[in-house]
Formats: C-alpha cells, sequence, structure tokens
C-alpha cells in the first residue's frame, strides 16, 4: 500500500516538492510555499526577466507616481520594484490566488527593508478598479488569464495607465508555425531537463498545465496591444518560446 501512494505521488509530482493532477495545476494551495524555487528553474532567464523590468521602472517611476504588478505571486518583483524607487507613492501587487497574496505578505512583513507604500491584494485583474498609473507590468501572468477575457483586460490596462506610462508584459509565446512550434518545445524540454527535472515531472506539469495555460503567438499578443490602443511597442527579451513586450502609452 505505502509503495503504491508513494508511487501515484511521484507521477504527479512537477518537481520542487509541487504537486499537481491532469488539466488542474492552481497556484494556490501548497504551491506559494515553493514557487519561487519552481519558476526561477522552470523558466529561462527569470531573474534577469526580473532586471530587465526594473531597469525599464526607472523612465516611468517618479515621487507621484502608482505601479501596479498584475499577478504579483509572493511578491517579489513587487518588493524590488518599491526598493529601487522609496519615494514612490503606491505600489499594488494583485493575485487571484489568496494563497499568493498571504505568502506575498507575510514576506512582506518580514523584510523590515522594504517601502510601507506596498500593498498585496487578492482580486481579479480583469474587474479590478485601478487608479491612473504610470507603470504596470504582468510577467508570466496574462498567459493564464482565459482567452474570451484578454482583450478586455488589455483595454483596461491601456485606459488605467497615464499618458506616456508603460505595460511591460513578460509571456510564454507559440511559435508562428507547427515546425518552428515542435523545435521550440525540443529546446525547452532539453532545458527542463538540464535543470535537474526528471521525464515524469516534466511530463507531469505539461498534463497539469492543460486548459489553464494558453499562451499566443507574439503575432497574437500584438494583435491583443495594438487593438487596445498601444502603438509604440518593442520587444526587450526573447529566450526560446518567452518573450518580453515593452509598450508605451
Amino acid at each position: 500500500m505505502t509503495d503504491s501512494v508513494v508511487k501515484t505521488s511521484n507521477q504527479n509530482g512537477v518537481g520542487d516538492g509541487i504537486e499537481s493532477t491532469n488539466a488542474a495545476w492552481t497556484f494556490g494551495g501548497s504551491t506559494p510555499k515553493n514557487f519561487d524555487a519552481h519558476v526561477s528553474k522552470s523558466v529561462p532567464k527569470y531573474d534577469d526577466g526580473h532586471d530587465i523590468v526594473l531597469r525599464l521602472s526607472d523612465f516611468f517611476i517618479n515621487a507621484n507616481s502608482t505601479a501596479y504588478e498584475l499577478g504579483s505571486s509572493t511578491g517579489m518583483l513587487t518588493k524590488r520594484l518599491a526598493q529601487r524607487h522609496p519615494d514612490c507613492v503606491k505600489w499594488v501587487g494583485i493575485d487571484i490566488e489568496n494563497d499568493m497574496t498571504v505568502q506575498a505578505n507575510e514576506f512582506l512583513a518580514a523584510d523590515k527593508t522594504n517601502s510601507k507604500d506596498i500593498s498585496f491584494v487578492t482580486d481579479d485583474i480583469v474587474h479590478f478598479p485601478y487608479e491612473k498609473s504610470d507603470f504596470m507590468v504582468a510577467y508570466y501572468t496574462v498567459q493564464f488569464i482565459p482567452p474570451r477575457v484578454r482583450q478586455a483586460l488589455f483595454n483596461k490596462i491601456y485606459e488605467s495607465l497615464n499618458w506616456g506610462g508603460a505595460f511591460v508584459l513578460f509571456e510564454k509565446v507559440r511559435s508562428p508555425d507547427a515546425r518552428f512550434q515542435d523545435i521550440m518545445s525540443s529546446l525547452y524540454v532539453d532545458y527542463k531537463l538540464e535543470q535537474g527535472y526528471q521525464p515524469h515531472e516534466i511530463l507531469a506539469k505539461s498534463r497539469s498545465l492543460k486548459g489553464v495555460l494558453e499562451p499566443f503567438s507574439t503575432a497574437g499578443n500584438l494583435d491583443l496591444l495594438n487593438r487596445a490602443g498601444f502603438t509604440d511597442i518593442t520587444s526587450v527579451f526573447k529566450h526560446i518560446c518567452f518573450e518580453g513586450f515593452f509598450c508605451i502609452k
């Protein structure tokens, strides 16, 4: 009986102490405790992307700014932004998973070096009542938003920004055709194996994300951004099937 239970558990393990079942990936439950270790290994150059966001923020954040992170998870990026700009009026991290918000607030309370003007809230980024802001970032978040409401989200982001404000979007992206997609998927699997993940963990993660993670292509993301009103857009990061878009209103 014990061996059977262990075997079943291992089949559901996606690595780093996180378990999930078919088409049932969640950012709640026990995931927040292990999330930072897991995502930094699962997403190539994850910390490098954070550094890009931090450097871009220098051009937009001032003492009167309000800034948002959409899908703030454990709050690490929001905290780093606040440390970089201690005079900013307000930093708000929003996540739909309350377990993530709880974890973010626990980390914030334990870190005495951070600005008092940070708040982490549990809410839906599609319906959140944003104030006018100068800087907004969605770091591998929109890919988990149902496709049917993504245009509404981009529209709301555009309307919420002050003129001259910036939106930074990092996403996993699909390739423009099947051959490129097969190659990029293979390269990504190789990357995960090099990070020490076992084949059954990679498969379990892929199965758990069915119907949960829905990446668009580069062109698909650009279409959404253009329809929202963004015309000044450039790519600031590209590695295998991951891309960072930088948009100015």
